[in-house]
């Protein structure tokens, strides 16, 4: 009876982890479900870009170079395409990161975003799966962040989905 309750929590979990994954995307800037979904951080190794953070699904995060210390500049269209991560209620959880390089901002509309050495950070919608790294280097305005907090501007070897 008990390894049948186990079994039933796993997959409870596991769904509920894959309905969060879904709400992420489809609400990319604001709303509870994805307020809760951003508020952990960690590092992941993925090759050609070394170790980097990663979101609470193990997402690669990035820093816009039109942005500035403390303030987004990805409005509008740029958030189909580059959705935030929400800062969440409470502190942020963090794993192999400086807590002292991790911050939030205040968007336009109100609502609180994630930073990272003051720059807001942000998913990138093509990066469909933990390990994806589509969107380093993008326009050449789009990068990775380093576990150290600072931005990557190498290109990841292959095809950027060479995974953790």
């Amino acid at each position: 009876m008990k390894r049948l309750g186990s079994v039933i929590a796993v997959v409870v979990l596991g769904l509920g982890g894959l309905t969060a994954c879904g709400d992420e995307s489809d609400t990319p800037a604001s709303g509870p479900t994805a307020a809760k979904a951003g508020t952990k951080l960690a590092t992941a190794e993925v090759a050609g870009l070394g170790k980097i953070v990663v979101d609470g699904n193990r997402r690669t995060v990035y820093v816009f170079d039109k942005d500035t210390a403390g303030k987004s500049n990805c409005e509008g269209d740029c958030l189909a395409k580059w959705p935030v991560v929400p800062a969440g209620d409470g502190d942020p959880q963090l794993d192999g990161i400086d807590a002292s390089l991790v911050g939030t901002v205040t968007r336009s509309d109100g609502s609180k975003q994630l930073a990272i050495g003051g720059l807001p950070i942000y998913l990138f919608a093509q990066d469909t799966k933990a390990g994806e790294a589509k969107g380093q280097g993008v326009g050449g305005v789009w990068w990775v962040v380093g576990a150290d907090g600072k931005k990557i501007t190498t290109q990841p070897s292959g095809d950027g989905n060479s995974g953790y």
